[in-house]
């Protein structure tokens, strides 16, 4: 359980050269020769429905969660058959069956790709209905890290050129173990691959702890968006309330610390949490309070207790969620 505390704590118009070794759009298994490439020409797009979209070859994006409608359509037209969540929040499988799409979930967390995981995905890339759509929730670190280690394995690009997909999409260089997968990843031969038994499912069942970890960063995210609005509703989101998202923040912090599974956390591990909840308890009372029709101007301490909120959450992923894989193995994690 403490493994999943800390996994989810808590955030293609061109095709790209690869002389002999590109799949053709129906899917066809990539060649060897994929991986003696030198340089690949990755390509960001810009689809708002599609946050942070970068092709990374022609079997394979990246990116955020697509948008509602609007982002299943936008994947239809760009021709894509499959998608892949390595978010652990459950995907919205009826949506994508309604677009003629199939969902695949294979999540995984800040602290890097395990090596089974590395595997599943570079079969997945392989092996389904391509091309495929690799998202998280915003597709800045944990799915440029799940494709690019994906691609290497199966062979769609270079090792060489790894990192540059982190780099691309903006990975933070604290998720340490996201860099630590890229850079250690290596091809894997096809007949490894292709003997691989593995069942792809469109949901796969996350704990509870883990669950209530995508709620948290999901109303801290709403809390962003509502801080910009000048602490209003906005107005591409207008029912999010901002009293109750703080309610629902609380609730959060609240939940966790009642839970069997945060005893076995450690001391300071525990204090962010208990921080986090009073802050988030303070930032609704003052929301509350405020009048907006006669005090336009909202209270200076949200923005204050928001940033503060933010800080805690950076603080603990630092500490706790973002160590490598390989440094938790080392401590008997």
């Amino acid at each position: 359980m403490r493994r999943f505390v800390l996994l989810y704590l808590a955030a293609f118009a061109t095709a790209c050269g690869a002389d002999g070794a590109s799949p053709d759009p129906a899917g066809q298994p990539p060649t060897q020769a994929a991986s003696d490439q030198q340089d690949v020409p990755f390509e960001r797009l810009s689809l708002d429905a599609l946050p942070n979209a970068i092709r990374i070859h022609p079997r394979v994006i990246s990116g955020g969660l697509p948008a509602g409608e609007t982002g299943f359509r936008e994947l239809r037209r760009l021709g894509v058959k499959t998608v892949i969540s390595v978010d652990g929040a459950r995907p919205d499988v009826e949506l994508a069956r309604q677009h003629g799409l199939r969902y695949v979930h294979l999540p995984h967390g800040y602290d890097g790709v395990p090596e089974q995981r590395v595997r599943e995905l570079a079969l997945a890339v392989r092996q389904l209905d391509g091309p495929v759509y690799l998202h998280c929730h915003h597709g800045k670190h944990r799915s440029p890290a799940a494709a690019s280690v994906a691609c290497v394995a199966a062979g769609l690009i270079p090792k060489s050129q790894s990192l540059k997909v982190l780099q691309l999409a903006g990975t933070s260089p604290h998720y340490r173990g996201l860099y630590h997968a890229a850079r250690d990843v290596d091809r894997i031969d096809d007949a490894l691959l292709d003997a691989l038994e593995v069942r792809f499912q469109s949901t796969v069942d996350v704990p509870p702890m883990a669950e209530a970890m995508v709620a948290l960063e999901q109303t801290h995210h709403h809390l962003q968006q509502i801080a910009a609005a000048d602490w209003g509703s906005p107005p591409d989101h207008p029912d999010l309330d901002p009293p109750h998202q703080a309610l629902l923040l609380r609730e959060h912090f609240s939940e966790l610390l009642r839970t069997d599974a945060i005893r076995q956390e450690s001391d300071p591990f525990i204090q962010i949490m208990r921080h986090s909840e009073e802050t988030a308890r303070s930032l609704e009372t003052t929301l509350r309070r405020w009048d907006a029709a006669t005090t336009p101007q909202p209270p200076a301490v949200l923005n204050q207790r928001l940033r503060q909120i933010t800080s805690d959450c950076k603080s603990c992923h630092q500490r706790f969620r973002d160590v490598p894989l390989s440094e938790k193995s080392s401590r008997g994690e």
